[in-house]
């Protein structure tokens, strides 16, 4: 739209150029900033993280007061992640532990299936007092174990094994091992009375009863042997319903009206 109060002449074939009109005067939102093409260096930018990550409030000062607090505050006062870390570290060891540890027991169970032939059973190897008990079990197993796929040796040897499960299981109060180390001292017992001398049977009998009772104090400790008695006493409250009773105030003017009845006085 040509202005009315130009009167520049206008030149046929010539491009009349329209005067630069202002946005913001024609009430116009203002055009965002062009940004900047020139970034921040990351290490520049990285320090800043850096710097602010430690300040009072930061992320790794957080961090950090957790760990600090976590012994003074205990396993329930600790933060999350702490216990979670600490969990898998212990997860990790027990797991590393378990790896190193089956090497060393399956080494140790092949050494000992590998010796068990190696053991005499039914000769004088042992002497002493043990012997009275040893050497019939060992003289019994000899005896009857003739037909089994395994022999006499490995029978003994996993027989000692049961002996030492039950009593060190017993010790730790595990109910099954304390019915095996039962079973296994009844069986001991056993085998000496059928196994032992005529002339001796009674005493290598009575040795083995004595020995199989003082080794069940270590396997049967806290069993005792009393009933549990539970007595339970029941008393049932007296039928009780308090009442008050309150004399019916006197006539006014009568003469026996109670003497001890004062009004309240404010002070």
């Amino acid at each position: 739209m040509a202005n009315p109060n130009d009167r520049t002449p206008h030149v046929p074939g010539q491009r009349q150029e329209s005067p630069a009109v202002d946005g913001q005067a024609l009430g116009f939102p203002e055009a965002p900033p062009v940004p900047s093409l020139d970034k921040e260096p990351w290490p520049e930018a990285l320090r800043k993280w850096w710097d602010a990550a430690w300040n009072d409030g930061g992320f790794l000062h957080g961090r950090w007061e957790d760990l600090r607090r976590a012994p003074e505050l205990g396993w329930h006062g600790m933060a999350n992640w702490v216990k979670t870390a600490l969990g898998l570290a212990g997860i990790c060891a027990v797991l590393i532990l378990l790896d190193g540890a089956t090497d060393v027991l399956a080494d140790t169970l092949h050494r000992l299936l590998t010796a068990a032939p190696r053991v005499q059973v039914g000769a004088d190897t042992s002497s002493g007092v043990f012997a009275v008990i040893d050497q019939p079990i060992r003289t019994y197993i000899a005896a009857h174990s003739a037909a089994l796929p395994i022999s006499a040796s490995t029978v003994y040897t996993v027989w000692q094994l049961v002996g030492i499960f039950g009593l060190v299981g017993g010790f730790f109060r595990s109910s099954g091992a304390r019915l095996t180390w039962t079973a296994w001292g009844a069986a001991s017992i056993v085998m000496v009375w059928d196994a032992a001398p005529d002339e001796g049977r009674t005493i290598a009998t009575g040795l083995a009863v004595l020995a199989w009772t003082a080794a069940s104090a270590f396997a049967l400790r806290g069993l005792s042997l009393r009933p549990a008695i539970f007595t339970h006493i029941h008393n049932a409250a007296p039928a009780f319903e308090p009442h008050i009773h309150l004399p019916a105030p006197a006539a006014s003017g009568a003469d026996d009206a109670p003497d001890n009845v004062h009004p309240l006085q404010k002070r």
